[in-house]
């Protein structure tokens, strides 16, 4: 197994340093405050609670501060909760920094983007290739250092890239099979769909959603840029509002943030090809951590389900 605080069994002893993700207070039944911290390594995070914490705990551990762990490992309605029994912040002579404890996607973002450019190079429609080159110019350095989301998928550095890089992998396959579909439009879609969230969220360190994605949503914030884009590049066709629809569309259901469901084979199958990325994320990354013939840690997003690790898939 790999090492990590996510790779820590039920029962075992956890001592080492952790960044704070985030801090939030809570009040218990007996009316003492407490903090729930979310803490974290380069192999995910883990939730841990401070009991009777004060004032001055607040400001010692809040989000992005470094502490040193010694903890129980528990199980908490299906997943693992650190039970702390010491707890201190680091110092300067602990030598650690943030960067260390920051995952990170899979793949260097040079080749990340890399690949992001040769589906933008491909591209027929002048147009459509246009306002994505100039969209992904503008977000660049963002595109490639933000998550994909504060959590359940992709939420580490560099994971919105990764995230439509895999997407742009499933388009290229459903291209090739289906191929009534407008592959520039769905490399577009793909492409565009989510980069409203580098304004939506704060960074990929404990990450949060700003002002903007709180009031707006990646999901309309781009559908302006698109607007302004195309405007700015003088260009004035039917492509653009496909465009729109398909970033507009893309969550499927009003009840999942949509505000229009799929009217194009296009945003219907970028909502499948969305869907489908971010579920096997968080199901490769949870069964990573999982014993064969284990199961995981129930997981939220996937409603609430627990996944069985085989043996013969282990065996060589």
């Amino acid at each position: 197994m790999k090492k990590g605080v996510t790779f820590c069994e039920v029962g075992e002893q956890f001592s080492d340093f952790l960044l704070i993700k985030s801090s939030t207070r809570g009040t218990a039944s007996n009316g003492k405050p407490f903090l729930t911290l979310m803490l974290q390594d380069q192999s995910g995070e883990i939730e841990a609670k401070l009991w009777d914490a004060g004032p001055e705990d607040e400001t010692t551990y809040k989000a992005e501060n470094i502490v040193k762990v010694l903890g129980d490992v528990q199980s908490y309605r299906g997943r693992q909760q650190l039970k702390i029994k010491k707890i201190r912040p680091s110092t300067d002579t602990d030598s650690v920094s943030i960067a260390d404890f920051l995952e990170t996607a899979p793949q260097p973002k040079e080749e990340l983007m890399d690949e992001i450019n040769s589906c933008i190079f491909e591209m027929k429609n002048s147009n459509l290739q246009r306002v994505t080159r100039h969209l992904v110019k503008k977000h660049q350095v963002a595109f490639l250092e933000y998550p994909a989301a504060t959590k359940n998928h992709h939420e580490f550095v560099s994971g919105l890239a990764y995230h439509v890089v895999y997407m742009l992998k499933l388009a290229k396959s459903m291209c090739s099979i289906y191929p009534s579909l407008d592959a520039d439009l769905l490399y577009a879609g793909v492409i565009l769909h989510d980069l409203g969230k580098t304004t939506e969220l704060s960074g990929p360190i404990s990450t949060q959603y700003t002002v903007e994605g709180n009031l707006i949503g990646h999901i309309s914030l781009m559908v302006t840029e698109i607007a302004d884009a195309a405007k700015e590049l003088d260009i004035h066709t039917e492509e653009m509002t496909m465009l729109q629809h398909l970033v507009l569309s893309h969550h499927g259901k009003g009840e999942w943030g949509s505000p229009k469901p799929p009217m194009l084979k296009e945003a219907e199958i970028l909502h499948y090809l969305d869907n489908i990325d971010a579920k096997m994320n968080m199901m490769d990354r949870a069964l990573e951590r999982t014993k064969p013939g284990d199961y995981t840690e129930r997981i939220f997003a996937l409603d609430n389900r627990k996944f069985y690790k085989p043996f013969y898939q282990n065996q060589s």
